[in-house]
């Protein structure tokens, strides 16, 4: 989204910055979970990711031979106008592995990885290579697929005596994957025409894989992807279309709250459509990826089965 990805230039400013600061802070002993600090011990490698979600897929493939620290881990945050700290410079510093994002999502972490001049530096945008201007890519799930291939294929470059463990466990990932993009497929066939609106087109790749259609009025689209107001014409055929329970479902990005999503989350609401909550980072109370997706996906299922 062109304003939000502006806020990201600005946050990037703060991160040179930091890199300045960064050689006199100390950090901690990551727990494993992708919200660790980054410094490293033994023969593990020392991983860095833009958001939890990629660094729960750097986790699930590294095991414990991997240290991960994911700059964003908080469900609230906003990964567009994230503003780096001392500690996110100095484990980018020092990381032998980085994963963005990408696609204009996660700036600052361009940024921020500049200076780990050795690490091997991957991007998830990139890899999936969609061919969509859609940056939401940890939504896509054969990309994400890929992303955790490309993962094993690097760390295990950088230890090549775990490489095998590596690949074994991306096998074991994307068989995980495989079963829920087999599971949106299947849900998308047995509810053939399905349609739905969203808020912000954040599980755009999850629905196009399940075959559903996006609904939303195009001027409602292209206002939310700029940041600017939405045309009052274009808010009220998004309701109209909610309202005559036209769609199934209001596909609604949690960590993006305005009036006007308070607005039409009400609406669905009141005339008993289903609202599918997604996000863009995990939620406080799951474990990684595949058990954050897992319930999208049972969400949608929900919806799509009410």
């Amino acid at each position: 989204m062109s304003s939000r990805r502006t806020r990201s230039v600005l946050a990037a400013a703060s991160a040179l910055t930091v890199f300045a600061l960064g050689a006199c802070s100390s950090t901690g002993t990551s727990d494993g979970s992708g919200s660790g600090s980054g410094s490293g011990s033994g023969d593990q490698i020392k991983a860095v990711a833009a958001t939890d979600v990629w660094g729960s897929v750097v986790s699930a493939v590294g095991g414990d031979k991997v240290q991960v620290k994911s700059i964003i881990h908080d469900p609230s945050a906003d990964p567009h106008s994230y503003e780096s700290t001392a500690d996110d410079a100095l484990a980018a510093q020092t990381a032998q592995l980085t994963l963005a994002n990408g696609g204009g999502y996660d700036d600052f972490f361009g940024k921020l990885t500049a200076q780990a001049s050795g690490a091997k530096k991957l991007v998830a945008y990139d890899i999936a290579a969609t061919g969509d201007e859609n940056e939401h890519i940890w939504y896509d799930l054969p990309g994400v697929e890929k992303v955790a291939d490309q993962v094993a294929n690097a760390l295990g470059e950088i230890q090549p005596a775990s490489k095998q463990l590596f690949q074994d466990n991306a096998k074991a990932f994307n068989g995980q994957v495989e079963g829920l993009l087999k599971k949106a497929v299947d849900l998308g066939a047995a509810h053939p025409g399905t349609k739905v609106v969203v808020t912000e087109p954040v599980a755009h790749y999850l629905l196009e894989s399940a075959k559903i259609t996006d609904s939303t009025p195009k001027a409602f689209s292209d206002a939310v992807e700029n940041d600017t107001d939405v045309p009052a014409a274009a808010v009220s055929q998004f309701t109209q279309l909610i309202k005559g329970k036209q769609v199934k479902a209001l596909v609604n990005n949690v960590q993006t709250v305005t009036p006007l999503t308070q607005q039409v989350v009400g609406e669905a609401k009141s005339s008993g459509v289903a609202v599918v909550d997604v996000a863009e980072t995990l939620p406080a109370s799951v474990t990684g990826y595949i058990d954050w997706m897992t319930k999208e996906v049972d969400s949608l299922s929900g919806a799509l089965n009410s």
